[in-house]
């Protein structure tokens, strides 16, 4: 049997489509640009466009030298230009997820026909990412990062990249797109953190005014599959279609759809654009709330009443503004909170149903499109990107605020200028041919929306008027397609009624909210039991620490203060509570860094400098989430 037919056989069996991309490719290199010659040491050796790939001497040995960097690594191995597949062999034998990244398929044909690779291909850590715009790098970290072992969770598992300067070189614009997507997947850590750094307080304190939300609101977990087909008297219900629309330049080109659009679909909206649907007399069926911050809730300002949005229900998240879970909503619903505040309290409580989060709200409400498990997610002004230089559709509340505070000396384009340029704006493939702009924030999202769409592939996402950043997954589709569905906004509305009905009839049923409380007040209890104990013994702790720097240490006394701090670190790290007690602690990292003995230092000092900083910072977190 040849290597290829026993490479072959296992690509068919692991691989699904890859043996059709490396057969059938359209941009191909041409037989006479590959030239193929054994080396000295046995293995063969591969020329491109007269430029060698590996070695001519040795290229296992080059291979192992190429990749030893990446052993001090936890995070996947990113092959940039596969050759023959010595790096990426050679990478594998770290037992860490290889992904490997070839422009030109018939190059890995070419691999499997000179050379064994089915142990290397046997491996279930090898992702492939072919041809294309090479936009499928960031379903391919997403998929990586699953299959990293469970002790790496929590640290920062950043991709290692290995690049064969040969074949990057042949197409530099190619390979610099799939970096440049990597770098923004790196990012999303950095960005969690600032983030945390930002906004972790107004979160806790928000969640401390929102607790009794979570005994008193059902969860989005009730709202599954509510536009999935049913069975019904004298045959079957088809699915629903669902709208999403996020606050993109491009929802402007919807208005003239708006009215079909509701008679089409269970329209969700995001907190950013509800006073687009108001303006223009459509109520949405859904719209999420997710951001914590005051500014965030006056997207809903003069939106809310008895006369607009009064079909409409309410989905947050527990941490959001407080007086946003005051306003007339038709109903409200809870997804499960991020935090471990409100972590703690639901899984004690009611569990309400995860939504992904990816940092915007348009990332959470297609989440939950996706879970009403409708016949397919229609999508307008998801543009990600900034056409024409606009950043939202016209009249958000971004607008109307740089319009009102405008004067002379800081007009509203001075207001658009920053906006552009503050994300480290860059030029990035357009959905509709050619580049638009964009910014790393923005593309960040588009990473999260090509990740979900290739986890979630049987979900199929349709975007009417896509003019902004290139997304995998997402099919362009034009009006006469939509609009051909049948309009069926009187089955929707009664789909909806019942759903509501009988969740409000099941979760308000009077044992079930009897229970419900006495599982919140134990829950409340406990979690201030638990807090006010970790704030004690990290107070305690500082204070052993700070004497004994002090007042200096002596022989006698060393193991005991250590037998003391070590105590109070194990009575911490096994409090149920210790998620959230920690929460806000972010310099523990840093410090454990800063606390390390300097060469011919004193480790004592050491160690008890960074015990201070340690249950000083942690005794302060605690106390902040007391309420």
């Amino acid at each position: 049997m040849s290597f290829w037919e026993r490479n072959r056989e296992i690509l068919i069996k692991q691989y699904g489509g890859l043996i059709d991309e490396i057969i059938y490719e359209e941009d191909a290199l041409s037989p006479e640009d590959i030239k193929t010659e054994t080396t000295p040491s046995g293995e063969p050796s591969l020329c491109v466009r007269g430029i060698y790939v590996h070695s001519p001497r040795d290229p296992v040995r080059e291979a192992q030298r190429l990749v030893q960097a990446a052993n001090s690594g936890n995070g996947p191995v990113v092959v940039l230009g596969f050759g023959l597949g010595y790096a990426a062999q050679a990478a594998a034998e770290f037992g860490r997820p290889v992904i490997v990244v070839e422009k030109y398929g018939n190059l890995l044909r070419k691999a499997m026909e000179l050379r064994d690779l089915t142990d290397f291909l046997s491996k279930n850590r090898i992702i492939f990412v072919v041809g294309g715009n090479g936009g499928g790098i960031t379903s391919a970290l997403g998929i990586a990062g699953e299959l990293l072992p469970a002790q790496n969770a929590g640290e920062k598992n950043n991709p290692f990249v290995i690049r064969n300067k040969a074949l990057t070189s042949l197409d530099e614009q190619w390979y610099r797109t799939v970096e440049d997507k990597i770098r923004t997947w790196t990012m999303k850590d950095e960005i969690n953190m600032a983030t945390l750094k930002r906004f972790g307080r107004r979160w806790v304190r928000n969640l401390s005014r929102n607790m009794s939300a979570i005994r008193d609101y059902p969860g989005i977990s009730c709202l599954a599959d509510l536009a999935a087909a049913k069975s019904k008297a004298g045959g079957e219900s088809a699915a629903l279609p669902v709208f999403l629309a996020a606050a993109g330049p491009s929802l402007d080109k919807a208005v003239p759809l708006l009215h079909d659009i509701h008679r089409r679909c269970i329209v969700v909206a995001v907190d950013t654009n509800l006073r687009f649907f108001v303006n223009h007399g459509v109520e949405p069926d859904f719209v999420l709330v997710v951001d914590p911050q005051f500014w965030n809730s006056r997207h809903l300002d003069r939106c809310i009443s008895e006369s607009t949005c009064s079909r409409t229900a309410l989905i947050a998240e527990s941490a959001v503004y407080p007086p946003v879970l005051n306003l007339p909503f038709k109903n409200i619903f809870l997804c499960s909170s991020l935090f471990p505040l409100g972590t703690f309290i639901e899984k004690q409580v009611d569990p309400k149903g995860r939504l992904g989060a990816g940092g915007s709200v348009a990332t959470t409400a297609w989440d939950f499109a996706r879970i009403l498990g409708g016949s397919g997610i229609w999508i307008a002004g998801l543009d990600l990107a900034f056409p024409n230089l606009k950043t939202h559709f016209r009249g958000a509340r971004f607008e109307d605020r740089s319009n009102s505070q405008s004067g002379r000396f800081s007009p509203s384009e001075t207001w658009v200028a920053r906006a552009l340029r503050d994300g480290l704006p860059f030029k990035a493939r357009s959905a509709c041919g050619g580049q638009v702009l964009t910014d790393r924030r923005l593309s960040l999202y588009a990473a999260w929306f090509e990740n979900q769409f290739r986890r979630h592939a049987e979900v199929k996402n349709f975007c009417l008027f896509y003019e902004g950043l290139a997304i995998t997954g997402l099919q362009a589709a034009d009006t006469d397609a939509f609009l051909a569905m049948p309009e069926r906004r009187d089955e929707i509305d009664i789909r909806l009624e019942e759903a509501f009905s009988q969740i409000e009839k099941d979760f308000n049923e009077p044992e079930q909210t009897c229970q419900r409380t006495k599982r919140y007040e134990k829950a409340v209890s406990d979690l201030r039991l638990g807090i006010e104990s970790i704030k004690e013994a990290a107070e305690e702790g500082a204070r052993i620490a700070q004497q004994a720097l002090k007042r200096g240490v002596n022989g006698k006394q060393r193991d005991r203060i250590i037998k003391e701090l070590d105590e109070i670190t194990r009575c911490v790290t096994e409090s149920e509570v210790k998620e959230v007690a920690g929460f806000l602690f972010l310099q523990a990292e840093d410090e454990k860094e800063a606390g390390r003995t300097p060469e011919g230092g004193d480790p004592l000092r050491a160690y008890l400098e960074t015990s201070l900083k340690l249950f000083s910072g942690l005794a302060e977190a605690a106390a902040l989430n007391l309420f």
